[in-house]
Formats: C-alpha cells, structure tokens, sequence
C-alpha cells in the first residue's frame, strides 16, 4: 500500500518584506522533525516540494535533520520540485479583499490573530466569487488536484513539503468536503505539521484516504511548547 505525508513549511518570515523566508526557528522546526524521521526509522522514497524557497529550505532542513543523531543517517532522495504543490496567492486575495473593505485593514504592528481574521474572511469572499485574483478558487483547487495525480504518479513513501492553504485543500479533495473546509483546516495547520495518506486500490480503482491530520510530534515536549507556531 503507498502512502504519503505532507508537512507544511515551518516558520516564515511574516511581517517582514520577504515573507518566502524561514525564520531561524523555522529552520529549527524542519530539522527537529527530520531529527524525528530518524528516531522513528522513516524512510522516504520521493521528496515533493513546491518551487517556493520556504518548501525547499523546509524540505532541505528536514533532510539534514535526517542525516543527524545516533546510527547511521538516511541518504534522502533527490528533492522534486513541482509549482502544483505551491500556495495559492494570499496576498493578492488579501488585497482584493481589502480593496473592498478598506476599513478591515491591519494597522502597523497589529497582532497576527488580526491578521488571521482577515485573511479568513479574504478567503470566504474568494470562494464565493466577491473577489477575483489571477487564480480563481476552481483554478486552486484545479491546480491542487493535479499535484496529488503527481502525488499519485510513486510508489511506496513520499513525503511532500507544501503550504497550509494547499494541504487543507489537498484534505478537502481527498475528503469530497465541502469549499468552507478550507478554511476551517487553514487556520488551524501549524508550522512542519505531518499529515498521513494512504493511496488504496478498491474495485480496480485508486482511492485516497486521511489517516491523519495536523500532527506535530516532534514540537510536543515540554521544552518546545513555544515552538509551535502558525504562521
């Protein structure tokens, strides 16, 4: 049976003029959670990643953190690349939104919940059509479906390195839930989380099911409770 894991990137660099940055406990994160990988004896035959610099320093870190720690490393496969698994625009769907609502408009230093609140209801008036980007919603959620058939194209493992608002699409297909669930599972993704897949053959045909969801076993210790981050 194939399965796969997404884990979305850890820690950027939100507030600053380049958000495609991992901070340096972003970084910490990712190597904590390859750190994990080895612990557990984890192995991957295909490393996924979208093309943004976040998912590949993500994805980068984790496999050092693979390498590292008592017996002998695992030797990675080969990163792949793939702007299907890339997050969806949020800051054009933001200024669209705020274009129509300038009153909702963060205020320097405002706190990151603000900014959260916002970009949830950004995201409402894009999948009901009050705002348009250059990627419409269906052209999201078009994209995403052709990364898992790519998902889909290996055997074994694969371990895919992505974006919240992609996974919690990725879920949403996989569960045939509806449009809103995005982002319900958006605001809630932390940073390096793992969710589990399986790919199941029923009837002669290919299915996908969640094993789990949002998980992040390598941040539950107590000396990391405050490494746990969303953003």
């Amino acid at each position: 049976m194939a399965e796969f894991f997404t884990v979305r990137h850890g820690q950027a660099s939100l507030g600053s003029d380049n958000y495609d940055q991992l901070s340096p406990l972003g970084e910490q994160q990712s190597r904590w959670l390859g750190e994990h990988f080895h612990r557990q004896g984890t192995r991957f035959d295909r490393i996924l990643c979208g093309d943004l610099l976040r998912h590949r320093q993500t994805a980068e870190a984790i496999c050092a953190g693979m390498q590292d720690g008592p017996g002998e490393g695992q030797q990675a496969p080969a990163l792949e690349s793939f702007p299907e698994l890339n997050e969806f625009e949020f800051k054009q769907v933001m200024g669209a939104f705020l274009q129509k609502h300038p009153e909702r408009r963060p205020q320097d230093g405002a706190d990151a919940r603000v900014f959260f609140r916002v970009l949830r209801d950004a995201m409402h008036a894009w999948i009901d059509g009050e705002i348009q980007v250059e990627e419409s919603w269906a052209g999201f959620e078009q994209r995403v479906q052709r990364g898992l058939d790519i998902i889909a194209e290996g055997a074994g493992r694969t371990l895919v390195v992505s974006s919240g608002g992609t996974i919690s699409m990725l879920t949403r297909l996989v569960l045939s839930a509806p449009s809103q669930t995005v982002v319900q599972l958006n605001m809630q993704t932390r940073n390096t989380s793992l969710s589990r897949f399986f790919f199941q053959s029923q009837r002669g045909r290919d299915s996908v099911s969640l094993h789990s969801f949002n998980h992040t076993p390598h941040l539950e210790h107590p000396e990391r409770q405050d490494a746990i981050t969303y953003a």
